[in-house]
């Protein structure tokens, strides 16, 4: 088994995270990590989901998330495609506020909040590189943290683009989509 990265383009409306949640959940796969964002076109979304399988599991989670009516595209990404998360960590300041300030430096950290004891950093970068920021600012006392899911694109010239949508759906007065 092998991380997989499942790039998938669905409609932007209500219920779409559950249903396609709802598929891996039915069939008992396991998500690793699951991000949703709008795309460039703001009538679908666009679902990073990671997780532990075979070629045989990908293909049978391809072949299911094609049935699902809201899922227009789906691609499992070669392993070479551009991938980041995000960690924001709270972090106790007291007297070290400008030793953390260097220490976020070397990580490329911004400085997102510097309000009374704490400072508020946000990082991006691979998983080895979260962990790393993370282990250094245990040491100060990390009040919270909350860490994205991994979001990722093919790289080159290849684009996972729908400019609309596989299925004919009724129009509205104006003439457009009623999705």
């Amino acid at each position: 088994m092998e991380l997989q990265i499942i790039s998938i383009v669905v409609r932007n409306q209500p219920g779409v995270l559950m249903r396609v949640a709802g598929m891996f959940s039915r069939r008992g796969f396991n998500i690793d990590s699951l991000a949703v964002g709008t795309t460039q076109n703001l009538a679908f979304s666009r679902m990073t989901v990671t997780m532990q399988a075979d070629e045989g599991t990908i293909k049978q989670v391809c072949k299911q998330l094609g049935k699902l009516v809201e899922v227009e595209a789906v691609k499992v990404l070669p392993p070479r495609s551009a991938t980041r998360s995000m960690v924001m960590v709270k972090v106790h300041a007291g007297d070290n506020r400008l030793e953390l300030l260097r220490l976020g430096d070397v990580f490329r950290a911004h400085a997102v909040d510097v309000t009374g004891d704490s400072l508020i950093f946000v990082v991006t970068g691979d998983a080895g590189k979260l962990k790393a920021f993370v282990d250094v600012m245990k040491p100060y006392g990390i009040l919270e943290m909350v860490q994205t899911g991994l979001v990722a694109l093919e790289r080159g010239n290849t684009a996972l683009d729908v400019k609309k949508s596989r299925y004919a759906w009724p129009e509205d007065s104006a003439g457009t989509s009623a999705i």
